[in-house]
């Protein structure tokens, strides 16, 4: 029985014009990105284990695809339990070796038999350091059980032996180089798929780091994988389109950051978008003018919502997070923070003169707005969000969150500002940097639902040329080449097949021309060019041809 075609869940095709309008919002992108001074890089669609392991907090490493090692990776388990055997017979050999000089009542001293067991069985320092601490706990116990060794039956032998070394298992085992939990794991994986782009590009800097000019600017445009569970606008295979500069504090580039999505966003058409902008020290200010900066991640995910479940929402959210009513008192203008950016950053002066942190958030994000004001956008509005908090255990400065007018989408891209992307590799070598990330899919949808995809982006072949047989087939191919070399999209249809078959095909194409080329035509050395929409036909010669399809 045939097997019906499908998909994994969480991933999709795309068809021919779908392909096209991702590609003219990439395009713009790319145009941008790179005149603004940012270069490509591209990293590898899968990592060692270890590069994305622990990266992402406990949620994030569920949601790592790992790869399997290719070849019989179960023989290396099979190995690995076999040296568990060996351990578990060495270890009762070392166990009845000692037993049977307590049972005759030889005077030896316990450690040196102990001692020549584990070098006779053992070659690993790591383990006869294990075993011989063990066994050291538990001298007395194997003495008892020996000394009275002739009144124990078999059963009672076995038994004592298997429960004496389940100790010794359930205390050490976790503990031994042949079954520490990495090992294992490495043995069925040692590859995983890309989570997302920013920890490869930190271990693309620290491991180029000779080789990069800093400040670094790069842009990457590369799908990442997510076993997250599939659901609307959710997938487990989808595209990041990133943009950071790592190695400088400076503030400029956060200006340079809003002016980059204003660009994007203004030659894609999509006019008044909002770049919602924030400071991570704010956030720590307030906390801790209210004083409660042990409850800063609390305080700031309960404020985030305040646009989804209202001011009583938060406050009775911040409450059962164990926020007092006179620290939220002192947060109240926050539920009615409105006016010019301008004047929000003087209430947030007022609201912070007694915060280091948060004085020096306000002095950043003045800087940012005041410059962005002064050298002034083409269509975007930069707007002061004191509820905005994405990335708060990432973010160290400035956060950004752009918004599409018009259409209820969430947010079309997003950044900010991490003191330390490079730490988690090199922990004497710490760079700043500041990124923002657009989100590809979620700007098609804006785009198709606004309308602002030009015609063009899905344009066809421009014409078709019909194909009456051999002969003529011949004398169009080399039209067919030159049309090509001017950069004109044009194709013959491969079959002298009926002309109804040929014009129905180019019908459902999309194909706005056609050409005949007959053998009066050939004669001639001219076209017939075919309008399909008008029904329109003339006849043109081949520098007529060219420019009618141009």
């Amino acid at each position: 029985m045939a097997q019906k075609p499908s998909i994994p869940k969480g991933t999709r095709d795309f068809s021919p014009a779908e392909v096209a309008k991702r590609n003219y919002i990439s395009s713009k992108m790319k145009h941008h990105f790179e005149v603004y001074g940012f270069q490509p890089i591209e990293t590898p669609s899968f990592e060692n284990s270890e590069t994305l392991m622990g990266k992402y907090g406990e949620e994030g490493d569920r949601l790592i695809f790992k790869i399997l090692n290719s070849g019989d990776y179960l023989k290396d388990i099979r190995n690995n339990l076999a040296e568990t055997g060996v351990l578990i017979v060495n270890f009762f050999h070392i166990l009845d070796g000692i037993g049977k000089v307590i049972s005759a009542g030889n005077n030896v001293n316990f450690e040196d038999i102990l001692g020549q067991g584990l070098n006779i069985f053992f070659k690993s320092k790591y383990e006869k350091d294990l075993l011989y601490e063990y066994f050291q706990e538990n001298k007395l116990i194997v003495t008892d059980f020996y000394i009275d060794f002739k009144s124990k039956d078999d059963s009672a032998i076995m038994y004592f032996r298997q429960e004496f070394f389940r100790g010794f298992f359930e205390k050490y085992i976790e503990k031994a180089e042949f079954f520490n939990s990495k090992r294992s794991t490495s043995l069925i994986s040692e590859k995983a798929l890309r989570y997302d782009l920013t920890v490869p590009f930190a271990r693309y800097v620290v491991q180029h780091q000779n080789e990069i000019e800093f400040p670094f600017k790069r842009y990457q445009i590369q799908p990442v994988w997510r076993a997250d569970r599939p659901q609307k606008g959710r997938f487990r295979e989808f595209y990041q389109c990133d943009a950071d500069v790592v190695g400088s504090t400076s503030l400029w580039q956060e200006v340079e950051l809003v002016q980059l999505y204003d660009a994007v966003f203004t030659d894609l058409g999509l006019l008044g978008a909002t770049i919602k902008i924030n400071n991570r020290k704010i956030l720590s200010g307030i906390a801790e003018v209210i004083g409660a900066s042990d409850k800063l991640i609390d305080f700031t995910v309960a404020l985030d919502k305040l646009d989804k479940i209202g001011e009583d929402g938060v406050k009775k959210e911040m409450l059962e997070k164990g926020i007092s009513e006179s620290a939220i008192a002192k947060v109240q203008p926050l539920f009615q923070f409105t006016g010019t950016v301008i004047e929000k950053i003087e209430k947030l002066s007022q609201l912070l003169a007694s915060s280091e942190e948060g004085k020096k958030g306000v002095a950043e994000l003045q800087f940012i707005c005041e410059t962005v004001e002064k050298l002034c956008l083409q269509s975007a509005v930069i707007d002061l969000d004191v509820t905005l908090a994405r990335g708060l255990n990432y973010y160290t400065g400035a956060i950004f969150e752009v918004v599409a007018p018009k259409v209820a989408m969430g947010s079309i891209g997003g950044g900010g500002r991490y003191d330390d992307l490079t730490g988690i590799f090199d922990s004497k070598n710490k760079m700043s940097g500041v990124g923002i990330s657009f989100g590809l899919d979620r700007i098609y949808l804006v785009l198709e639902e606004l309308g602002l995809f030009p015609e063009t982006v899905t344009a066809t072949t421009k014409a078709l040329f019909i194909n009456y047989g051999e002969q003529e087939a011949l004398y169009a191919s080399a039209a067919l080449l030159k049309l090509r070399q001017a950069g004109i999209k044009v194709e013959l249809y491969p079959d002298a097949s009926k002309l109804a078959k040929q014009f129905q095909h180019a019908d459902k194409r999309g194909i706005p021309f056609a050409v005949l080329v007959g053998e009066q035509e050939i004669q001639a050395q001219q076209y017939s060019l075919k309008n399909l929409t008008t029904g329109e036909q003339q006849l043109l010669d081949f520098e007529a041809l060219v420019q009618a399809l141009s």
